[in-house]
C-alpha cells in the first residue's frame, strides 16, 4: 500500500517562499515514486487537517524558525504522528549556530573563531566599545550572521572597519543575537548527510562559487551561482569534508537528513559553519545535487526517507538518535575558538 504523506511547507517565516517550492518539489517526487501526497500550510487549519486525514507520515519541509527550531516536530509528537527528520531536543541545538558550533566543535571539528553579541548586549555597552574589542580580538575580514535562521538572511562579510556597525545592525533585523566570526578563505562547500541506512552517510560535498556574496537572493535564482557536484577538492580533503559532516550530524543527535556547510581551507582543512535539519530541496538547493553527483534518483531517494520514517514508527515508535549530543549546552555565547 503506497504511504500517505502530508507535506508541510510554507509557514510565517521570512523564509516562507522558499519553503513553498521546496515542499513542491518533495511533493511532486513523491507522488512519482507513487506516495499519495497532500501539501499543508502551517496555520489555523493544520491540526484538524492532519486529524482528518491520518497520514502515515508527516514530511515538514519548513525553513526558519517554526521549520527548524523544534516547535513544529513538538506538535507532530503531541498528536502522536510520525514525521521526517530530525527530533525537537536535535533541532534545537542545530538551530542555534553558537550551540551547534560549540558542540561540534567539542566532538573535533574545527570552528571558526567568534563571539555572539546579543543585541541588549551591543546596546548597554556601547557599539563603539564592543566592535572596537572584536576588531582587535578577530580582526578583518568579518562573517555577521543571525545566530538563529537560514538562506543567508541577514548575512554579510565585512572587509573595512566602517562597514561594521551597518552590518551588525541589519543583522538585528532578522534575530537579536548576531555572530561575528572570523572569515575564513577556501572552497564554501555544502555536505547533505542521509541517516536512512543504519548510519550517517555523506553524499558529494556540492562547491558553491558565486560571482558576489553567495546570499538570499543569489541563493534563488537560477543562474546566479555556479555549483561543482562533486566538489573539485583533492581526494584527502573529499574525504575529510564527509567525515566531517557525518561526525556533526552524529553529535548534533540529527536524524534521517541533514545539511552541513563547510569551508575548506587551502590546507584541505574543513571548518564547520552550521548545520540544517530542514535543508532546501528547490530547483536550486545542495541536496538534490549531492543526491544526483551520488547516482541517486530524487525520486526513489525521497521513498526510501518516507519509508523508513514509517518502519520506525510501526516498528515501535520514533527512536532516539543513536548519537545524540548528551549534555549539549542549551545556550552558548562568548567565544568559540578552534
Amino acid at each position: 500500500m503506497s504511504p500517505r504523506v502530508a507535506v508541510l511547507a510554507g509557514g510565517i517565516s521570512h523564509e516562507r517562499d522558499v519553503s513553498r517550492r521546496s515542499g513542491r518539489r518533495v511533493a511532486d517526487a513523491l507522488r512519482e515514486a507513487g506516495c499519495e501526497v497532500l501539501v499543508l500550510d502551517v496555520d489555523a487549519q493544520l491540526i484538524p487537517a492532519l486529524r482528518a486525514e491520518a497520514p502515515d507520515v508527516v514530511w515538514p519541509v519548513l525553513h526558519g524558525a517554526v521549520g527548524e527550531d523544534g516547535s513544529i516536530r513538538d506538535v507532530l509528537e503531541l498528536l502522536g504522528l510520525p514525521y521526517v527528520g530530525t527530533r525537537p531536543a536535535s533541532c534545537r541545538r542545530a538551530w542555534d549556530k553558537p550551540v551547534a558550533a560549540a558542540v561540534v566543535e567539542r566532538a573535533g571539528l574545527v570552528v571558526p573563531e567568534a563571539i555572539a553579541l546579543p543585541h541588549d548586549l551591543f546596546r548597554d555597552l556601547g557599539a563603539p566599545a564592543v566592535l572596537s574589542a572584536v576588531l582587535q580580538r578577530l580582526g578583518l575580514p568579518l562573517v555577521v550572521k543571525p545566530a538563529r535562521g537560514g538562506s543567508a538572511l541577514g548575512v554579510g562579510v565585512v572587509r573595512e572597519p566602517g562597514d561594521l556597525p551597518r552590518a551588525v545592525v541589519e543583522c538585528f533585523a532578522y534575530g537579536d543575537t548576531a555572530v561575528l566570526q572570523r572569515f575564513v578563505a577556501g572552497t564554501e562547500v555544502a555536505v547533505a548527510v542521509l541517516d536512512i541506512d543504519g548510519a550517517p552517510r555523506a553524499l558529494p560535498a556540492v562547491e558553491i562559487v558565486a560571482d558576489g556574496p553567495y546570499d538570499y537572493a543569489a541563493r534563488y535564482t537560477a543562474g546566479a551561482v555556479e555549483f561543482f557536484a562533486p566538489a573539485r577538492l583533492d581526494p584527502e580533503a573529499a574525504r575529510a569534508v564527509a567525515a566531517a559532516a557525518e561526525r556533526a550530524h552524529e553529535a548534533l543527535g540529527l536524524r534521517h537528513l541533514s545539511r552541513m556547510d563547510f569551508i575548506v581551507d587551502a590546507q584541505g582543512v574543513p571548518h564547520f559553519l552550521e548545520a540544517n535539519v530542514a535543508p532546501g530541496m528547490t530547483e536550486t538547493s545542495l541536496l538534490p545535487l549531492g543526491a544526483a553527483a551520488a547516482g541517486e534518483d530524487v525520486e526513489s531517494l525521497y521513498r526510501r526517507i518516507v519509508d523508513v520514517a514509517v518502519a520506525e514508527a510501526v516498528g515501535g515508535g520514533t527512536p532516539v538518535p543513536r548519537h545524540a549530543a548528551d549534555g549539549a549546552p542549551a545556550t552558548a555565547g562568548g567565544l568559540l575558538t578552534p
